[in-house]
């Protein structure tokens, strides 16, 4: 399913969410009982660490959570001659014996793909999506056009109507200008594959073209591989691309045409990569899920860092918000209750976007984050699958994230978001909300002000590592979205090459 609901709060751009197929319906079914099972097994457990350490065990891919703070400016190394790496390939690693390089163990190799899987598809914007004009979306490295101040709701540059399933061409063009990328495969610690897999997959699966089509470029680049010496080196183990939509979109497991989506995180050679999606299947953990793409695209440290002091500064006169659109014939979800619950409080703002009777235009930039900025909590309830692009937005604009179900955030941003879900955000669980009635402002209300105050500039430090930089800019001087996505990769890379190493499988 799509992340984000095509009129949601910060669904951006057009939105892109459709109604799906009954059988991916019954997935999502089948999805949100799951995560109910795990965060009940949590709530049973003492001395748990939090629902992600119920659902996932520490193993050799356990990664570490990375700091949000702003790191300094970060000049282009010298990159090791290749006939360095040799003995060290030789013991299984090929990182350089050598103290004084700063990219010892982060050298990425980017494949120069033949254009029909990347640049052509770009070029050919106007077929992305049927209903909708891509074209001004993939402007600006996939930014989309830039944004005024909407008045006085953005501050300075940075600011591009982006849309939710860009990221392809963003993650793309920050790759490009990657301080340890090298044109050497054999010092590379990982290899990235620039197929723009969202935008192949979107533009055959929102027409509902015929199986053969929509998986035929997915099964060319995987012949395409196949024959490169890198993917030999570990059979694509250490390979990775970006596929800027949920993991729903590629796991299409038969070829009848009524099915939704790709087969392409199911095709045995693409397994063996690692794939940063928008939202990650809880039966699988061969994949990370990546923030969605914000409107903000800060070119430095010192633009993010006044855009922290704005929204740190900002009047929020809501106690708690809603952006989204009512489901028609969904009258006893937690998405009705809230609209309900928000409508008749005198502390919530309703922004209700589009449906039969008109609405608020969820699509503005503008609009949303100004609800937003002014909100102290931004209610977060599913979008069409379990994760929203809005909750990005929310945090964008220093506004405390309120979840109704653990698998919207914890379980899936596991290398963007702290580890300790209670420093920046609320969870009302959704059975709470529909089957018993629980107030959400009776809640919200009971949270010490002091608290509030700690879990705000929890959410506004957080605001660097979920924003993706300008792809641009060759000034970029803080670790954002990217950086960490890159880093946990390599992290997991690395353990799977020690494993191949002493003779275990990763």
């Amino acid at each position: 399913m799509d992340a984000a609901d095509k009129n949601d709060g910060g669904g951006g751009g057009g939105g892109g969410g459709v109604l799906r197929p009954s059988r991916i319906c019954y997935l999502a079914i089948l999805s949100t009982a799951f995560w109910a099972l795990v965060f009940y097994l949590h709530t049973c457990m003492q001395g748990g660490n939090g629902v992600a350490s119920v659902l996932f065990n520490p193993s050799a891919f356990s990664l570490p959570l990375l700091s949000s703070t702003i790191a300094g400016g970060r000049p282009p190394p010298e990159q090791v001659p290749a006939s360095a790496v040799a003995a060290a390939q030789e013991n299984g690693s090929v990182t350089a014996p050598s103290a004084d390089d700063r990219c010892a163990g982060r050298y990425v190799y980017m494949y120069d793909l033949p254009p029909r899987f990347n640049d052509e598809i770009v070029r050919d914007c106007s077929k992305l999506d049927p209903g909708t004009d891509m074209c001004p979306y993939v402007v600006n490295c996939g930014m989309g056009k830039a944004l005024g101040d909407e008045g006085g709701v953005f501050s300075g540059r940075g600011w591009y109507d982006t849309h939710q399933f860009m990221l392809d061409v963003i993650f793309h063009g920050r790759m490009k200008a990657y301080e340890c990328l090298t044109d050497d495969s054999s010092l590379a610690n990982a290899v990235f594959v620039p197929f723009y897999a969202s935008l192949d997959g979107g533009r055959h699966i929102i027409s509902w073209s015929g199986t053969s089509t929509r998986d035929a470029l997915a099964l060319d680049l995987v012949q395409w591989l196949a024959r490169r010496p890198e993917w030999r080196t570990m059979g694509g183990r250490d390979h990775f691309f970006v596929a800027g939509r949920t993991t729903w979109d590629f796991r299409r497991y038969t070829d009848a045409d009524n099915e939704w989506g790709t087969k392409l995180l199911n095709l045995p050679a693409v397994q063996n990569m690692t794939a940063l999606v928008l939202e990650i299947s809880p039966w699988s953990r061969s994949n990370f899920a990546v923030p969605y793409p914000t409107y903000f695209h800060p070119e430095t440290a010192a633009s993010v860092l006044a855009w922290q002091e704005k929204v740190r500064k900002a009047e929020r006169r809501w106690l708690f918000s809603f952006a989204g659109a009512p489901r028609p014939g969904f009258n006893h979800t937690v998405r009705a209750e809230i609209i309900q619950q928000c409508g008749a409080s005198s502390r919530c703002r309703l922004y209700s976007c589009g449906g039969a009777s008109g609405g608020a235009n969820c699509s503005s930039p503008g609009g949303v984050m100004r609800l937003f900025e002014s909100s102290n909590f931004c209610l977060q309830p599913r979008g069409d699958s379990l994760t929203r692009r809005s909750t990005f937005d929310t945090i964008l604009a220093g506004c405390i994230p309120v979840f109704f179900h653990p698998g919207s955030a914890y379980t899936q941003y596991t290398l963007h978001l702290p580890k300790d879900p209670k420093k920046y955000s609320a969870l009302i669980m959704h059975t709470d909300i529909t089957g018993r009635n629980v107030s959400i402002e009776e809640t919200l209300s009971k949270i010490p002000p002091e608290v509030v105050q700690a879990m705000r500039e929890e959410v506004i430090a957080l605001i660097p590592r979920v924003v993706y930089a300008d792809p641009r800019s060759r000034r970029v001087d803080f670790k954002d979205a990217f950086d960490v996505a890159v880093e946990g990769v390599l992290d997991r890379v690395a353990e799977r090459r020690r494993g191949t190493v002493n003779g275990r499988e990763q």
